[in-house]
């Protein structure tokens, strides 16, 4: 059954990020990658909460099948670095090396940070 609800999870991860993205595409403007960067944070905060309620002698331990679903099917579809990765090219072959590096800076910088607030939530919840 796991395989079935990876795959579960993936595909609702994929359709929140397609619809979300767009939302913000339309909300935001087509400029800059928003809906990448905002759904690669906001999924990096999703698998550090995941993550951090899964280890350790905590309240919150998740099961495999709750790690699984989550962790590698609903994050594995939601988040989006392929995606920042093309976009981030883009913008390199288009000569804007300012705005790409700031998506770097910003995407990396974001996601570890909301990794690692998803996962102190976690901690924080399990006392």
């Amino acid at each position: 059954m796991t395989p079935l609800w990876i795959a579960a999870g993936g595909a609702i991860g994929s359709l929140a990020r397609y619809y979300f993205s767009e939302l913000l595409a339309v909300l935001l403007g087509p400029g800059f990658p928003w809906g990448t960067l905002i759904v690669n944070v906001s999924g990096s905060f999703v698998i550090g909460a995941a993550a951090g309620g899964s280890v350790g002698d905590t309240r919150l331990v998740a099961s495999p099948f709750v790690r699984h679903f989550v962790m590698v099917g609903l994050c594995g579809g939601y988040t989006t670095f392929s995606a920042f990765s093309l976009q981030t090219v883009a913008m390199l072959q288009a000569g804007d090396i300012g705005r790409a590096s700031l998506n770097v800076a910003a995407s990396v910088a974001l996601c570890l940070l909301a990794t690692w607030a998803g996962f102190a939530l976690a901690a924080a919840l399990s006392r």
